[in-house]
């Protein structure tokens, strides 16, 4: 029997895929200090309001929030710190040509670990207007109906 691997996702950015169209996803490594290591251990994390920036050739998260750590006292940081992102260069660089065009933004998906290490899924996304977000909801309310219906039939 195969063994099943456990679900190591710390938070997901559901908004994300509603106020986005998702083209690529990375994986990028975070630098974090302990007590906000803990913190997210307990799923104390909120990935909404998110984003990233290319600074000087570094890859940058803003907007994230990590609760401080309830036993950590003064080793405790900032919750809405900006945090720093681990890439290749050359990957920091092609999303930073690729964020210069219009409309493109780079937005965290999903919080997750891998192995005893964090990593951060990163997507670089193009905004949705109102009416695609429209047609997304009536799409998924249509599979729901024929869902519903398909059960009903069956029984």
């Amino acid at each position: 029997m195969a063994k099943k691997q456990p679900d190591n996702t710390i938070a997901q950015n559901k908004k994300a895929y509603h106020d986005y169209f998702v083209i690529e996803s990375y994986e990028a490594g975070i630098e974090l200090c302990g007590t906000e290591v803990k913190s997210l251990r307990q799923g104390r994390v909120n990935l909404k309001d998110a984003w990233c920036t290319v600074d000087d050739g570094e890859l940058w998260v803003k907007g994230m929030h990590i609760s401080p750590y309830e036993q950590g006292n003064i080793f405790n940081r900032d919750p809405m710190r900006v945090r720093r992102l681990l890439m290749h260069k050359r990957e920091i660089m092609k999303l930073y040509g690729t964020v210069k065009q219009d409309g493109f933004s780079l937005i965290p998906l999903a919080l997750y670990f891998k192995g005893s290490h964090v990593k951060l899924k990163l997507g670089l996304c193009k905004g949705k207007k109102l009416y695609d977000k429209r047609d997304d909801m009536a799409q998924r309310q249509a599979k729901r109906d024929i869902e519903r219906a398909v059960k009903e039939r069956n029984r």
